[in-house]
């Protein structure tokens, strides 16, 4: 079967779907993955094949602009208010994005296609080849339940007409800042008018998709109101190669001294990187204690280092964790998880809300992200 994939966003929103990619593969599929050019390498090296998406969607979030309303990312109304002054730019880059994703789809000849939320013109895709469609979603954000309400909303005493909602909610918003797009290619390749042609749960006949949630129901989310058609996977975990090795310069530094404390912050890193690279320096020298930077993509000024602290760009997280003291990072759903598995006598991590509440029940069994206080 030739499966194709599709996925918009940073590493964090690609690895799994390349762990995904991987195991269809060795299933006996034929895999083609669709993201930003970016991560070209990153798909190839994994022995994939690779659909090209153009990097303008990225070049945004790593302006002025993209990292003010990544600061806010855990406040739906911010990001509502952000995409809002965001949507004359982003609007023409929908648009490419979409044409790129399908002319990739029609280059890979697909029997299945396999969609990242944000790549939500690939239900289309697929009525329009005839073909069957399935949703991969990092985190509980999207699919409604009466139990609890969506990330970035607060727990609030209505019941579950309320938490329902927070989802309906955000499938709204969702489909408003996609609708244009959506519609005037539907138009252009022939599809009828549909209403609902924003919805990423349903086809445009109304038919379920599936959905595939990458983590594991015993960690994140797994209500017993979601529809059957909806299911808690577990992680996929991308293996190293064996014939990755990590950078000398970064094994000499390992080998100097006592274990680092790991500081990254994804695509998170707010509009003022340089004051918050600051304040990880100044939180290091005053614990007294060595520490790796991840700019990554967070845009954080590690120029002037001391030599207590080394600089890294990208590296497997699962090489480098089991090597340090601890890991301050932003709550990213993969680097949670590489955190949480850590020895937890001797590890911690500091997150923000929803990476908070899986290292949290990971250890102590108890919930925090919807408390008050």
């Amino acid at each position: 079967m030739n499966i194709f994939i599709v996925t918009v966003g940073s590493r964090g929103d690609v690895q799994p779907y390349v762990a995904l990619g991987k195991g269809l593969q060795k299933a006996g599929h034929v895999i083609t993955l669709c993201t930003a050019s970016r991560f070209e390498s990153f798909v190839t090296e994994h022995g994939l094949g690779y659909g090209y998406m153009n990097d303008d969607m990225l070049k945004l979030m790593d302006s002025d602009q993209g990292r003010n309303l990544m600061e806010n990312t855990t406040n739906v109304w911010e990001i509502v208010k952000a995409n809002i002054r965001l949507y004359k730019q982003v609007g023409p880059m929908q648009h490419t994005m979409l044409n790129d994703s399908w002319a990739a789809a029609q280059q890979a000849n697909p029997d299945l296609i396999i969609f990242h939320p944000k790549a939500y013109g690939d239900p289309h895709f697929a009525e329009k080849l005839g073909i069957p469609v399935m949703l991969v979603i990092p985190l509980p954000m999207f699919v409604p339940t009466t139990e609890t309400p969506s990330l970035g909303f607060p727990k609030l005493p209505f019941g579950g007409w309320y938490n329902r909602f927070t989802y309906q909610f955000v499938n709204i918003m969702m489909g408003l800042s996609t609708k244009g797009p959506v519609k005037t290619w539907r138009s252009r390749h022939g599809l009828p008018s549909n209403p609902n042609d924003t919805d990423i749960l349903h086809t445009s006949a109304g038919k379920h998709i599936p959905v595939l949630h990458c983590y594991s129901k015993h960690v994140g989310l797994n209500p017993s109101d979601w529809p059957a058609n909806v299911v808690a996977t577990d992680y996929w975990f991308l293996d190293q190669e064996e014939s990755w090795h990590p950078p000398q310069a970064l094994q000499d530094f390992l080998a100097a001294g006592d274990p680092p404390v790991y500081v990254g912050f994804g695509s998170m890193a707010g509009r003022n990187p340089q004051r918050l690279t600051r304040i990880v320096i100044e939180a290091l020298q005053q614990a007294r204690v060595r520490g790796i930077i991840a700019t990554g993509w967070s845009g954080l000024d590690t120029r002037n280092l001391p030599d207590t602290i080394f600089k890294l760009d990208q590296l497997p997280h699962d090489w480098l964790f089991p090597r340090v003291s601890a890991v301050v990072h932003h709550g990213g759903a993969g680097t949670t998880v590489a955190g949480g598995v850590l020895p937890l006598s001797v590890r911690s991590s500091v997150t923000s809300p929803s990476g908070a509440n899986v290292f949290t029940r990971l250890v102590w069994g108890v919930d925090t992200f919807h408390k008050n206080n």
